[in-house]
């Protein structure tokens, strides 16, 4: 099912993806000792708080997922095993050609970096449980930077995608949004307060709930009908907060009440062309950056090291030509490899 080019979500996922970029270029290497030098404030920033952008996808991926969902699982079993095998094909081949690259980058970088940073030649065991989605499940280290993001993604939408499932097994809807908003607030309530449950989509449910429900309240004609799914949204989120105060659930909800706010009107509003043509063309790489930025920030930090560089001044200029290139890698590898796999694969799904 195809949505309409929304330039608002186009600008989250360009915000959040930057930000995770500069939370990994803020947390390894030399390049990151020597900008700390150079804007310390900046780097603590970034280090402590970046990572919450990860909550911005998380609400996103929930949005997005509806309008695929809905329609296919009023059908059978095979209706479900068939969205997850479309979701899987478009997570896991880029994912895995990404990981094959920075595989390379590792071996490049390896006589100039510290272990801690490089990861080591993987099994096949690893390799298999990295294909499968499955390495933090299976107690495998990531052998890339953030990735465990892209398992826990399939996760929730299976999730997301049984619960549908399950709920609308007698021909309704709203038992399924009833075992949604189930799941979303025991994971804000419960899940999301045991660390010990991140490896397990369970523990982000809560804001890839909010994400649906933000959804559910702009699909409704009925102005009394998304009055209520946005007091059930804000009731839900300050529920948690109250209960435990979150800086990323906060974050979450915030995203998830403009999205549920906005879809109404904000996606209308004209932009200026040059504008527009960027956001689109860097919300459209941003999950191919995604993938391809730590193969870019090993490389940068062996030359560093390889150069014997120090001092603030350089600390500067590698930390901004990684980003830049990362940024200009991501949008090669959308258009070269994850656009074409994904044609390559469609006739499969």
């Amino acid at each position: 099912m195809t949505t309409a080019r929304q330039p608002g979500i186009d600008a989250l996922k360009v915000l959040a993806s930057q930000t995770i970029v500069l939370h990994h270029l803020s947390a390894y290497g030399p390049v990151a000792e020597a900008m700390e030098h150079a804007a310390p404030a900046l780097m603590d920033w970034l280090y402590g708080y970046g990572r919450m952008a990860v909550q911005v996808f998380l609400v996103l991926g929930g949005y997005l997922a509806v309008p695929s969902l809905m329609p296919a699982m009023a059908g059978g079993v095979s209706a479900l095993g068939l969205s997850l095998w479309r979701r899987y094909l478009r997570l896991a081949p880029p994912f895995l050609v990404a990981l094959a690259l920075a595989m390379a980058a590792a071996a490049v970088s390896r006589p100039w970096l510290s272990a801690d940073l490089v990861p080591e030649p993987p099994s096949l065991d690893e390799w298999l449980a990295h294909a499968l989605l499955l390495q933090e499940v299976m107690g495998v280290e990531a052998l890339s930077a953030g990735i465990w993001y892209v398992a826990i993604d399939f996760q929730l939408h299976a999730l997301l995608a049984l619960l549908l499932w399950l709920g609308q097994r007698g021909g309704q809807a709203w038992p399924a949004q009833v075992l949604v908003l189930g799941a979303a607030a025991a994971s804000l309530l419960w899940w999301n307060r045991a660390p010990g449950l991140d490896d397990w989509s369970i523990y982000f449910f809560g804001a890839y709930g909010l994400g649906v429900m933000a959804r559910w309240s702009g699909q409704w004609p009925q102005a009394w009908a998304r009055g209520a799914w946005l007091a059930g949204l804000v009731v839900l989120g300050t529920l948690a907060l109250l209960l435990e105060f979150r800086h990323r659930i906060a974050l979450a909800l915030a995203v998830a009440l403009w999205l549920a706010t906005a879809q109404r009107w904000a996606w209308r509003l004209p932009l200026p062309c040059g504008l527009d043509a960027a956001l689109h063309e860097l919300g459209r790489s941003s999950y191919a950056l995604f993938l391809v930025h730590f193969p870019v920030l090993l490389l940068g930090n062996a030359l560093f090291a390889a150069l014997e560089l120090s001092g603030p001044a350089a600390g500067v200029a590698l930390f901004l030509a990684v980003w830049g290139v990362s940024v200009l890698l991501g949008g090669v590898f959308e258009r070269w490899v994850e656009a074409p796999l994904g044609r390559w694969v469609r006739p499969w799904t």
